[in-house]
């Protein structure tokens, strides 16, 4: 059999932690085929690190997102943000791709989520979601299962990280406090791209409506501490994961496309 096809849509650091993995022989099973990123340059670069260890086929830099469908690749892994999963997930699907994405945050439109499922199980291809900044998926799956599940999920992030948003305010460089408290749709609406983990994590047991979701903001933190507590009559699992930078995301992605094609999946 010859290797599964992979494109690559968002070309940041955590596309470049995948490449990089490509390039070390963790993903020997995939051929790095198209690149799309809304700025060509760094498509240019992630096309660049492949092209300079691979005797293969070179990695077409697409100029738009139709170009990178038209590939046809068997596997479009998505570092982008929710709005950009919105925009073509639903095409890609029904192109015959499936999709590996740490934008969970998309799903928190149920619609949309709706969409997905129905596309994905017409065109027999699948949306593969990575567990980004957190673990435990499992877990939560199982015990929700079981019937009769509450769940919160609480985030500690340094002022800085919040900049931009709409709780951010010069006080938090100097004061600790609770920044926000609802439900994953909530949380996802006011931070698109901070809060996809929560998504995730909603996704996989009471669902996004249904899980709480806190944040608090202090001065000095530096990374993300996610910590996410699920209960019903028999279990309370607890998972708490710090991380001081992104990276973990990137190489949940990487452990995702393994998975898909190992013998043994965790």
């Amino acid at each position: 059999m010859g290797k599964k096809t992979l494109a690559i849509v968002g070309c940041g650091k955590l596309a470049a932690i995948v490449t990089d993995a490509l390039n070390a022989g963790l993903l020997a099973e995939y051929q790095l085929i198209a690149a799309y990123s809304r700025t060509r340059a760094k498509a240019q670069q992630i096309a660049d690190k492949v092209e300079t260890v691979s005797s293969g086929p070179t990695c077409k830099v697409c100029d738009t997102i139709e170009d990178l469908l038209a590939t046809k690749p068997d596997y479009i892994v998505e570092t982008a943000s929710p709005d950009s999963l919105k925009e073509f997930a639903l095409d890609a699907l029904a192109n015959g791709s499936s999709i590996v994405t740490l934008s969970i945050g998309a799903f928190a439109d149920i619609v949309f989520y709706e969409k997905v499922i129905s596309t994905a199980k017409q065109h027999d291809s699948k949306v593969h979601i990575a567990s980004g900044a957190i673990g435990g998926l499992d877990v939560l799956r199982t015990t929700a299962l079981m019937g009769n599940s509450t769940a919160t999920f609480h985030t500690e992030k340094g002022p800085n990280s919040l900049k931009n948003t709409a709780v951010y305010d010069e006080s938090l460089q100097t004061e600790k406090r609770k920044v926000f408290e609802g439900n994953a749709i909530e949380a996802i609406a006011l931070f698109p791209t901070k809060v996809n983990v929560s998504v995730a994590a909603s996704i996989a047991s009471v669902g996004p409506e249904n899980m709480r979701v806190s944040m608090t903001s202090t001065p000095g933190f530096v990374g993300d501490d996610h910590r996410i507590e699920i209960k019903n009559e028999q279990i309370h699992a607890v998972i708490d994961v710090y991380s001081s930078t992104a990276q973990i995301a990137g190489w949940s992605v990487v452990n995702t496309l393994r998975n898909i094609v190992s013998p043994i999946v965790f």
